[in-house]
């Protein structure tokens, strides 16, 4: 019989919670609904995490970990435009779109200040951003310019990803998309 350490168990709550919060959001993440679904108790999440927000803290933290995963396992592109079209598939895999969503959700509640969404955030906004830099680089964006042309690139994408729900011309957006693809084709010219 294998013995489960409090360090195990935690680690097996916060992944299961993760998969709640990557079904059903982080905002308004209420703990009683959530220990109801991992088969716990909200006092027994408390006891592993410490508290409520440092529970919501390492669920957005192993999100980001799992998007910025899929974007460092992406092999090289044969061009900075190739590679910007096949982020913009990648930013549709459902993984990385629940965590996307995650990630907007905490953004949201981190630019009214709180806690630990503000740090949670920012945090992954600067994990992705290295990911998004470091697969442009694999595909051809010269080193010098790979932090300026990644970050054009990381918040195009993400805007342009956020904007799709309100947006019904997905036409315009995918011609949006390979403008920003020949961009960064011309950007990492020599």
């Amino acid at each position: 019989m294998a013995v489960v350490t409090a360090e195990g168990r935690r680690s097996e709550l916060a992944e299961a919670a993760t998969d709640y919060v990557l079904d059903h959001g982080i905002a308004g993440l209420s703990l009683r609904p959530l220990a109801a679904a991992l088969g716990t108790s909200d006092r027994m999440l408390v006891y592993h995490f410490g508290s409520k927000d440092a529970l919501v803290a390492e669920l957005l933290e192993r999100s980001s970990r799992r998007s910025v995963a899929v974007i460092a396992a992406l092999p090289a592109a044969r061009s900075p435009r190739t590679a910007v079209l096949e982020l913009w598939r990648t930013w549709h895999q459902p993984v990385v779109d629940r965590c996307l969503r995650v990630y907007a959700q905490s953004a949201a509640l981190g630019l009214l200040g709180e806690e630990p969404y503000l740090g949670a955030a920012r945090r992954a906004n600067a994990a992705w951003t290295e990911a998004v830099t470091a697969y442009l680089t694999r595909s051809g964006v010269p080193p010098r310019r790979a932090h300026r042309v990644g970050e054009l690139v990381d918040a195009a994408l993400f805007g342009l990803w956020l904007d799709q729900p309100v947006d019904a011309e997905t036409s315009t957006t995918e011609h949006v998309v390979r403008a920003l693809a020949d961009t960064a084709q011309r950007l990492s010219a020599d």
